[in-house]
C-alpha cells in the first residue's frame, strides 16, 4: 500500500515552514512618558520630605545668634519684652 500526495502542496513541507512575522516598515517613533500633575506633586512632596528628614533638628546658627543677643545688656529692654509678650499672647489667643 502506498500513499500518494493528494495535491500540489506537500503537507510535510507546509508544517516545516514557520510563519515569519513581518517587520514594521513604518517609521520608528521615539518612546515618551507623560507624568500627571498628581504624580509630579507627589514626587515634589517626596523630595521635600526627604530634605526635611535630612535637615538637622537644631539650627546652630540661630542658637548662636540668640546667645549673642542675650549676652548684650542693651538687647533686653522694654521694647523687646513687650514684643515677646505680645507674641505669647497672640499664640494663646489672649
Amino acid at each position: 500500500m502506498t500513499i500518494e500526495r493528494l495535491g500540489p502542496v506537500d503537507p510535510v513541507q507546509r508544517y516545516s515552514q514557520a510563519d515569519k512575522t513581518k517587520a514594521s516598515k513604518s517609521n520608528p517613533q521615539n518612546d515618551s512618558v507623560a507624568f500627571s500633575d498628581e504624580a509630579k506633586l507627589k514626587a515634589e512632596m517626596l523630595r521635600v520630605s526627604e530634605q526635611v528628614q535630612q535637615a538637622p533638628d537644631v539650627r546652630l546658627d540661630r542658637i548662636e545668634e540668640v546667645r549673642r543677643k542675650l549676652e548684650d545688656p542693651d538687647y533686653i529692654n522694654d521694647r523687646v519684652v513687650e514684643h515677646v509678650a505680645e507674641q505669647i499672647m497672640d499664640m494663646f489667643n489672649l
